[in-house]
């Protein structure tokens, strides 16, 4: 859930918006605003309001394809209006057939299953980014940072997950020094999919949670910016293969698989946040033990290198945090509670101190909400 402070005003961004075959046109990314965030996360749904947002383009044309939703919001340091939100974007052969010039897109070729119970396809994930110059009212399109293209997708007979057919999603993005650090899930296949030659295991090293990064000056034209950690050095092509980080990673013995296992087995959905306390990073991700992104865990993983330039895969092993047996947990965040000391340091999801509050989404009910506060303690 991203959220930010402008001025005095909390805002929260749900939702999803755009077009989208398989599940129907989305209007419902919308923003709630208030003076203290218990009052805006207890704010019913029809007191949310309806950003300005960019129409989507034409098929073949450029422009936003496909449905988005907001991931993270960073905010200019200049002004509190200047919101940059990183989005989770996903389109199909339909929205976005693979155009032969630019190498974009998909080919509707032994597609793969998507997540409804239905005969549809599934899903591509990228990442883009947005910019709002009045504090998340009004948002104009900065185009995709992130993306595989149609050789990394995996294809039928193979990809039984009824999850993604590839791509990369769910980002959460945190700014360290002058670069804005991307986590996000890495479901694609790390080479080229071929199916005489495909391997699940090669396909398990290179899923799970993965980083790459942009220099907070090209923001504005952001485009080809972006770059992948490929496990020594931030150098990887944004449309290009990275390396996750391998402490976040499942390994066989444990019970890890490739994301496209209808076992599932790896870990996905990060959100990260500086700790204030603990003067490291946190983040939590969610855990797919199935099809269909089922899972019932929530766990946690600490970085203690506050320079992630020095230590973007200085991650701890992650711990179990919350399970809730028969029931399934997508995007879990720590959010800022309603005591003077949150509110005065305008805490949000993306910086936080001893204590938090713990959300996730109940996903077979559609229900994003809080039963825990979190406190952190230091080690003795």
């Amino acid at each position: 859930m991203a959220s930010a402070w402008v001025g005095d005003t909390f805002r929260i961004f749900p939702g999803k918006y755009g077009e989208d075959p398989v599940w129907g046109h989305a209007l419902d990314l919308k923003y709630a605003e208030g003076t203290t965030p218990d009052e805006v996360f207890s704010r019913p749904t029809s007191d949310y309001q309806a950003p300005k947002m960019p129409l989507n383009a034409k098929v073949g044309e450029k422009g936003l394809h496909g449905a988005v939703w907001f991931e993270s919001v960073y905010q200019s340091p200049k002004d509190p209006k200047i919101l940059y939100a990183l989005y989770h974007n996903e389109n199909y052969p339909e929205t976005l057939p693979f155009d032969p010039i630019t190498g974009e897109g998909y080919k509707n070729e032994n597609w793969p299953l998507g997540l409804t119970e239905r005969i549809t396809p599934a899903a591509v994930p990228r990442i883009g980014i947005m910019k709002s110059m009045d504090g998340g009212k009004s948002w104009e399109n900065k185009g995709i940072i992130l993306e595989d293209l149609q050789d990394r997708m995996i294809l039928k007979p193979f990809n039984t997950s009824k999850t993604f057919a590839g791509g990369v999603g769910d980002p959460s993005a945190v700014a360290s020094g002058d670069f804005l650090y991307i986590f996000y899930g890495e479901y694609g296949y790390p080479g080229k999919f071929d199916p005489n030659t495909y391997d699940p295991e090669k396909e398990r090293k290179g899923q799970c949670i993965s980083v790459a990064r942009i220099a907070l000056k090209d923001l504005d034209n952001p485009q080809g910016k972006a770059v992948r950690w490929n496990g020594k050095s931030f150098s990887g092509d944004w449309n290009g293969i990275g390396s996750p980080i391998p402490a976040l990673q499942i390994s066989l013995e444990n019970g890890g698989g490739p994301a496209s296992s209808p076992k599932g087995g790896f870990h996905w959905g990060p959100s990260v946040s500086w700790n204030t306390y603990l003067k490291a990073w946190v983040m939590l991700m969610g855990h797919v033990e199935g099809q269909s992104w089922v899972g019932d865990k929530v766990y946690i993983s600490f970085n203690t290198e506050p320079d992630l330039a020095k230590g973007v895969d200085n991650w701890s092993t992650p711990q179990l945090l919350v399970e809730k047996p028969g029931r399934i947990l997508w995007y879990p965040s720590l959010q800022p509670m309603n005591i003077p000391e949150h509110i005065d340091q305008k805490y949000t999801s993306m910086k936080l101190g001893r204590e938090a509050r713990l959300f996730y989404k109940f996903a077979e009910e559609g229900r994003y909400l809080s039963e825990y506060r979190i406190q952190f303690n230091l080690p003795k």
